[in-house]
């Protein structure tokens, strides 16, 4: 009985956490971070923590707009924190910060893109938070990029995604990092193509055995209402050669007509891009995000999945508050893009979203279903206080390794249409939770 009264008024504190779960712990990395945007919080951060064995990486802006990189023991509070010589357009959005440690300990970082020429740098030193001097990878279509975002399989091989275009006519590069030479090879020079009429908007999960899961929105023009549809391809070689889940090689570029398609959505079903991927032990790939059903008056979450058999389609019906997406440019959307992801627990596939949303006051929230099959979903909140315009990003290496989640976290504010605040300098902090 005690137990349950426990549990009870743990959910009216804001911290609805089961019995088999953890609480979740703050640590702080600085006091200074940029909150005029939410530029450090974007959904499409890749990563914004990356774990190399016992050593854990951040960077965000500070309020100066400068590039800043920190690192702890991963099971230590403490922070060694480094501005670093390079400073990005915080201004815009869209030019937020990714990295990755290679397999020899570099950190690699990429920072303000957003249909211009690459930034990039590599640490001077195996573990090291100083940086060296900007470079190119390989110096072709590297004059209007976007979206930077690195991926590292299992067997320690980096690999760096963007995109080479504008909205709505762009194209996805990948490029393969080998940590011996130090040298970037061009692996897909036009991977999905728009045809010149549009483009399309990836995420991204690598599983266990290496196999690389991809899913797309495709958008017709800078609006972001001319989202439309849900494709889907896999490579089992790095990269290299793509296929269907029916195991069918693709014909190099994929394009609008020989995709295969996880889900069908009309153009105007207020249908968000850059959302989340994860890909389970078995390698069966899930997708989430958001759109408003033709028979719904209200955007909701979407679970998109493959059973090992065909594609299923799980609606968290949770949400009451209407809204349209419409227009150019980072958006102020009442709720986040959610990040997902899946486990085994006796015997039953779990999966959780992580997601912010104005109903629930805007704070940390998750959403979990303990079954997959039945599609029974709690929600809760992992913090108590507002986090404004946030959207979660974790670092996927602690996951993968050691099956915890660990969130950056900072309360930021979008003004609409790629505007700019005007906020005092935030905390930057990491949300450490174990959902299993």
């Amino acid at each position: 009985m005690r137990k349950h009264v426990a549990l009870f008024l743990l959910m009216l504190s804001g911290l609805q956490v089961s019995a088999q779960q953890s609480a979740p712990v703050i640590s702080t990395i600085a006091e200074n971070g940029w909150a005029n945007n939410s530029v450090n919080t974007v959904v499409f951060r890749k990563n914004s923590l990356v774990t190399f064995k016992n050593t854990q990486y951040a960077a965000y802006y500070d309020a100066d707009q400068y590039l800043v990189v920190a690192k702890r023991n991963v099971h230590e509070k403490k922070w060694v924190v480094l501005r670093s010589a390079h400073k990005g357009d915080a201004g815009d959005a869209h030019k937020s910060i990714s990295i990755m440690v290679d397999d020899q300990g570099y950190l690699h970082v990429a920072w303000g893109q957003h249909n211009n020429a690459l930034n990039y740098v590599r640490g001077i030193a195996a573990g090291s938070l100083v940086l060296g001097k900007p470079e190119s990878m390989l110096g072709i279509k590297e004059n209007k990029v976007s979206y930077p975002e690195f991926y590292k399989l299992p067997a320690g091989t980096l690999l760096f995604m963007y995109r080479d275009g504008g909205s709505g006519n762009g194209n996805l590069m990948i490029n393969r990092y080998n940590a011996a030479t130090k040298k970037w090879q061009r692996i897909q020079d036009n991977l999905i193509d728009g045809e010149g009429k549009r483009n399309a908007y990836w995420q991204t999960s690598i599983d266990d055995q290496g196999t690389i899961h991809l899913s797309w929105v495709w958008r017709e023009s800078p609006d972001v209402a001319s989202n439309h549809d849900l494709g889907y391809a896999r490579s089992k070689d790095g990269g290299m050669s793509w296929e269907n889940t029916a195991g069918k090689a693709y014909q190099l570029p994929i394009n609008q007509a020989n995709a295969e398609y996880a889900a069908i959505i009309p153009q105007k079903s207020d249908l968000i891009n850059q959302t989340s991927m994860f890909a389970d032990p078995v390698g069966n790939p899930y997708i989430a995000g958001y759109w408003r059903d033709k028979e719904s008056a209200v955007p909701q979450y979407h679970l998109v999945y493959h059973d090992g058999h065909s594609w299923q389609t799980n609606v968290l019906n949770f949400r009451k508050t209407d809204f349209t997406l419409s227009g150019a440019g980072t958006k102020r959307i009442p709720l986040s893009r959610p990040q997902v992801v899946a486990w085994k627990s006796k015997g039953l596939l779990n999966v959780a979203l992580i997601f912010r949303d104005m109903e629930r006051g805007s704070k940390v929230s998750f959403a979990l279903c303990k079954n997959l099959k039945e599609n029974n979903w709690i929600t809760g909140d992992l913090s108590k206080a507002s986090v404004g315009d946030w959207e979660p990003s974790y670092d996927t290496e602690l996951w993968r390794t050691k099956g915890r989640l660990d969130l950056f976290v900072q309360r930021v504010e979008q003004i609409d249409g790629e505007g700019k605040a005007n906020n005092k300098p935030g905390s930057i902090q990491v949300l450490e939770w174990k959902p299993r």
